[in-house]
């Protein structure tokens, strides 16, 4: 989320600028074995050629073994599917409605681009014109066939109610509605209010514990106080797909009465939203969630359906790794 640049802007210190973001996932760096590591720095070190074949004696067959990267929290060695699991059971999110989820978001993702949407937002890059992750072809049942994937024995979440890690870029022009003026630039929605939170989720008790993708459930409150909003005040909402469970816990967390109470210090829930309005265009689980590019392709998606709906208020929700999360709201 561009959220430094938005604020320089505010602030008079900048007229304009570009956020994005770039990462890819099929390219990953693979490290060597520790072990190695340390015989080849020392075998750069070696000055003369009876130290470097002493050095070269010592690598054994299982040096080469590679180091595959890990998408893993530091604190707990647990992956963010594994947290998103946890949170599952926590809040008691069926199966059936994560894949609801997951076909959904396929089914927006594929009428967006049909409409065409997308025509002026995707760029196409080595003849690829759209996400390849969409399965507009999928079905409940296909879901529903799938085994859990990071808890084999009791576990719900699939491969594909979760967010698939990719490849992907996205960019958002940032500005003053002044120098946008000049240049005869349309503006398509103003970014209004933002507002992060994060989360302990390695807490020494059940109750100080917190899920790691819940952030957002604790910056919503405050952003909507700040804005003198409810949660229902909207036309959209853009909810990342991390997980189908994430997003669904979110939702069931701003309705319960004692967590809204307890943890959020609120004297009601938050309430309901209209499902109706969620990720209209899909989202993450049918587009990949490629870490650096996700903030920017959602501003992007909800300013374009913001202005071509001819005005409104859209919610953004974003949790992230290490019990962060980034939330703001586009009007128009």
């Amino acid at each position: 989320m561009p959220m430094p640049g938005v604020h320089k802007i505010a602030l008079g210190q900048i007229y304009a600028g570009i956020a994005g973001g770039s990462d890819t996932t099929s390219d990953a760096p693979i490290g060597v074995n520790e072990e190695l590591r340390h015989i080849l720095l020392t075998l750069n070190r070696a000055r003369s050629l009876g130290e470097r074949l002493k050095l070269v004696a010592q690598i054994r067959p299982r040096h080469l073994i590679p180091l595959i990267p890990v998408n893993g929290e530091p604190r707990t060695g647990k992956s963010m599917g594994e947290h998103a699991e946890i949170t599952a059971k926590h809040w008691e999110i069926a199966r059936d409605d994560q894949d609801q989820m997951a076909f959904s978001s396929h089914q927006n993702l594929n009428k967006a681009y049909l409409s065409g949407f997308f025509d002026d937002l995707v760029s196409p890059f080595q003849r690829l014109e759209r996400d390849n992750t969409l399965r507009p072809e999928t079905s409940l049942e296909k879901l529903a066939s799938l085994k859990p994937f990071f808890d084999r024995d009791g576990g719900t979440l699939t491969a594909a109610n979760s967010s698939n890690l990719t490849d992907g870029a996205s960019c958002v022009l940032l500005a003053s509605e002044t120098w946008a003026a000049e240049r005869n630039l349309p503006v398509q929605a103003y970014l209004t209010h933002c507002e992060s939170a994060a989360v302990d989720f390695f807490g020494k008790t059940d109750y100080d514990k917190e899920g790691m993708l819940m952030a957002p459930t604790y910056a919503i409150p405050r952003m909507l106080q700040k804005a003198g909003l409810t949660l229902q005040d909207f036309d959209f909402y853009e909810i990342h797909e991390a997980f189908a469970a994430q997003v669904l816990s979110t939702l069931k967390a701003w309705e319960d009465p004692g967590f809204c109470q307890e943890k959020l210090g609120l004297s009601a829930p938050l309430g309901a939203i209209d499902r109706n309005k969620l990720n209209v265009k899909g989202s993450s689980l049918a587009t990949g969630h490629p870490f650096a590019a996700t903030g920017a392709r959602i501003i992007a998606t909800l300013a374009k359906t913001l202005a071509e709906n001819g005005g409104g208020r859209g919610l953004i929700s974003i949790c992230a790794a290490g019990g962060l999360g980034v939330t703001a709201i586009l009007e128009r």
